[in-house]
């Protein structure tokens, strides 16, 4: 089944971080990925630009746009993966894997129904 990871985190500390300290935090995520792709169970997943560079379309009457993400919060989405594990459990388990690799912020799971039945993940 497929599960969406939804990385959210202090989007401030995070772009202040040294490029030593991202690099350590990849290098321990990379980690994780590496054994993920290696099970057949990581799909697509994707690191986010700011949120200083997001447009937001209201979907109102007429619709418009507004800089930054549709809500102010104090963590942002900053990142994501999908992921094709046994049931929530598991994805749980990878969320807490992923965790300890980055240990700030916070994971939201979700089960996944596509749009597009049939295609499956790029493996």
């Amino acid at each position: 089944m497929l599960y969406m990871l939804l990385c959210y985190n202090n989007e401030e500390q995070v772009m202040a971080w040294t490029q030593e300290q991202d690099d350590a935090v990849m290098e321990r995520l990379s980690a994780v990925h590496e054994r993920l792709n290696a099970q057949g169970k990581l799909g697509p997943s994707a690191r986010l630009q700011g949120t200083a560079s997001a447009k937001t379309l209201v979907k109102a009457d007429p619709p418009f746009v507004t800089d930054g993400p549709y809500a102010e919060t104090k963590e942002q989405f900053l990142g994501f993966y999908v992921i094709d594990v046994a049931d929530m459990d598991e994805a749980l388990d990878v969320a807490r894997q992923l965790g300890e690799a980055n240990p700030t912020g916070a994971y939201e799971i979700r089960p996944m129904r596509l749009y597009q039945p049939g295609v499956a993940l790029a493996g």
